[in-house]
């Protein structure tokens, strides 16, 4: 990994600062929706008490009978098309029955379903007691007293219903009904006169086919929405506040106010705003379906921990974008006896709107912090990384392609920090390496100027020896002291002579020619020393203008030539070939013969380095410096030497790439 890519991974840490941002913003913005929800905890249990002293809410028992305000007029059929509207909030009683009431001005309705697949008819049973039949109890409970009616058919249309006791002041003797019947039950409806002044109402169905007692109704008292307990309501509750009591079982007794679906001073949060506040910042909100403002009863499960007598708070979703809803619900109670739920309810598009702007300002400031500090550690990376890549190459470029050292400062030796420290331990090393190299540059004609002397005293003591009286035995030692001399002399001369061809080659003047020349006229002279040997000479048709060293470059094939010729059988077969190339020529000779070791490829072109027998008693010691010296003809025309094996295996192809000399100025 680049150092730039690990320097942009730290500024990446300093993301850590916007996550422990927003932490804080969702942290205060649950504080404040604490100490909003205990603030209309303690107005709704204000409001409750309230209600108590002012006996605003009466005190009715665990259950009660809903009576609904119409949605249109109602007309007495026994057909439930009337009441398709308050269906939702149908009221069971028994096992089988449900039951809807609902009031106007004049009446109250009351229309009931039991499921009955095997209906019991009372002229089935022959003149037998009629309460044996399906039927339905209904019983009618006012000031002065209670009334029962049965309410029996065994044929759909209208019927009468008779009081079975003696009739009770202000309840009629008996009630006109209509008697639906189909394959799933039977249905009754009926219209009661609101001059009843009705407390409670009972009802009941009797199914013979599941048995059991035959007059059994479920008595309750009725509720209904009052606009006097609203009025009295809407005089206690806090502005902006919408207020609804709730019967024991969740039905709607009164609403006051309304939620406020104006921006407000805040202004109106965009989508973009709610979704952030909704998906970063807001904890779990309640579905505000469950707390629609048309319904007449509350079922959800904060209306039934109030119920159970525990006070509770919610933040729910409000209708209006980017609102949210705080309800708080409380019961009410009258010293031990309960007498519904107080439900307030309030909404606000401050909190959200505040939160979301705490965030953003700080999402802002953080990544404004970050794209800066990001920017100057990206920066400082890429400075660094220049550097460092200016020391590489400074390196890279210190040794040539010869081994010596080229010469120059060392950049960022000044610098003053530890890049300058790197930089002058560097020239340090450079130097020490530079003066090294030198001594070895120089090694070997100091050695055969030094050499040459003892050389001198051994040779001259063998030929005295050569002249005295020797035995048989001793005269093959003097023999391979002689031999050795020989050699040892001939590597001294290659010595010097390799020194004084490296300053030849260094000084040698370029000329312009026509490459093609010089390869055909080399090419010319191999033909006679390649003798049973096939020679092949490929030249290209256009002239090959270089500015380069002929006589060095005619040395150079003249290496090549003897190197390939002593590995070429006698009817082997030899190729010199030149091509142009980008910027310069190649000159590649390739000949038959055994390949190259795969150990010698990186050190064939060194000095005292030679793939030939060197054990071969009275053959001339090779002593490696002609490859070397090919390598110093391409090294000084700008090129290299290299030697690779030929494709199909049967032998070695030698090439020398040649550039152009740089031209002197006059």
């Amino acid at each position: 990994m680049s150092l730039r890519r690990k320097l942009l991974l730290v500024a990446l840490c300093t993301l850590a600062l916007p996550v422990a941002g927003w932490l804080y913003v969702r942290q205060m913005e649950a504080l404040l929706r604490e100490g909003q929800a205990q603030a209309l905890l303690a107005s709704t249990r204000a409001v409750a008490r309230s209600l108590v002293v002012t006996r605003a809410v009466p005190v009715q028992g665990a259950a009660v009978w809903y009576v609904e305000p119409t949605s249109g007029p109602i007309t007495v059929d026994g057909y439930g098309d009337d009441w398709a509207p308050l269906t939702p909030w149908a009221q069971t009683f028994g096992a089988r029955g449900k039951l809807l009431l609902a009031h106007d001005a004049n009446a109250l309705y009351l229309y009931a379903e039991v499921r009955d697949a095997n209906r019991t008819r009372a002229h089935a049973l022959d003149g037998s007691d009629a309460l044996a039949a399906d039927h339905l109890n209904l019983v009618l409970v006012n000031g002065a007293g209670t009334q029962h009616y049965l309410l029996e058919s065994d044929a759909p249309g209208a019927i009468t219903a008779t009081a079975l006791a003696t009739p009770v002041a202000g309840l009629p003797a008996t009630l006109a009904a209509q008697w639906q019947e189909d394959g799933s039950g039977f249905r009754v409806e009926l219209r009661l006169p609101r001059e009843l002044d009705l407390r409670a109402l009972g009802i009941g169905a009797y199914v013979a086919e599941s048995g059991g007692d035959r007059m059994a109704a479920e008595v309750r008292p009725l509720a209904a929405y009052s606009s006097r307990l609203a009025s009295e309501l809407a005089g206690l509750a806090p502005d902006g506040v919408q207020a609804r009591v709730l019967a024991p079982e969740g039905w709607l007794l009164a609403r006051s106010g309304k939620l406020d679906g104006a921006p407000g001073a805040h202004g109106q949060p965009g989508w973009f705003a709610s979704l952030v506040y909704r998906s970063l910042l807001s904890t779990q909100l309640e579905d505000a379906a469950q707390w629609a403002q048309d319904v007449p009863r509350l079922t959800t499960p904060e209306v039934d921990q109030a119920l159970a007598g525990h006070p509770v708070a919610v933040w729910r979703s409000g209708e209006a974008r980017g609102s949210v809803v705080l309800s708080a619900a409380v019961p009410i109670r009258s010293g031990n006896q309960f007498a519904g739920v107080l439900v307030l309810e309030q909404s606000s598009r401050a909190v959200p709107l505040l939160a979301n702007r705490a965030l953003f300002g700080l999402l802002l400031t953080s990544f404004g912090v970050l794209l800066v500090a990001g920017v100057i550690l990206l920066l400082f990376a890429t400075r660094l990384s220049l550097r460092l890549g200016r020391l590489r190459n400074a390196a890279e470029r210190a040794q040539l392609a010869d081994g010596r050292l080229a010469g120059g400062r060392f950049p960022m030796t000044d610098a003053p920090d530890e890049i300058g420290d790197l930089a002058r331990s560097f020239e340090r090393l450079i130097e020490a390496v530079g003066g090294y190299t030198d001594y070895l540059r120089t090694l070997a004609s100091k050695l055969s100027h030094e050499l040459n002397t003892p050389l001198a005293i051994v040779k001259s003591s063998l030929d005295n020896l050569e002249h005295a009286e020797l035995n048989a035995e001793a005269q093959p030692y003097l023999e391979r002291a002689r031999d050795g001399v020989t050699r040892l002399g001939a590597l001294v001369r290659a010595m010097s002579e390799s020194s004084r061809m490296e300053r030849a080659i260094a000084a040698a003047e370029p000329e312009d020619v026509d490459l093609r020349d010089v390869v055909h006229g080399c090419g010319e002279a191999y033909r006679a020393l390649a003798g049973g040997r096939r020679f092949d000479c490929v030249l290209p048709e256009a002239p090959l203008h270089l500015h380069c060293a002929p006589e060095l470059v005619a040395q150079a094939l003249d290496k090549l030539f003897d190197n390939a010729l002593s590995f070429t059988p006698a009817a082997g077969w030899l190729r010199l070939s030149l091509r142009a190339v980008e910027g310069g020529a190649e000159i590649e000779l390739a000949n038959q013969g055994p390949l190259l070791p795969a150990a010698m490829a990186g050190r064939l072109f060194d000095s005292l380095v030679s793939l030939r027998d060197k054990a071969t008693p009275g053959d001339a010691p090779h002593l490696g410096f002609g490859l070397y010296v090919v390598r110093l003809v391409a090294e000084r025309h700008g090129g290299a030497a290299s030697a690779a094996n030929l494709a199909d295996g049967s032998g070695v192809a030698f090439r020398l790439l040649l550039h152009n000399l740089p031209r002197q100025r006059l």
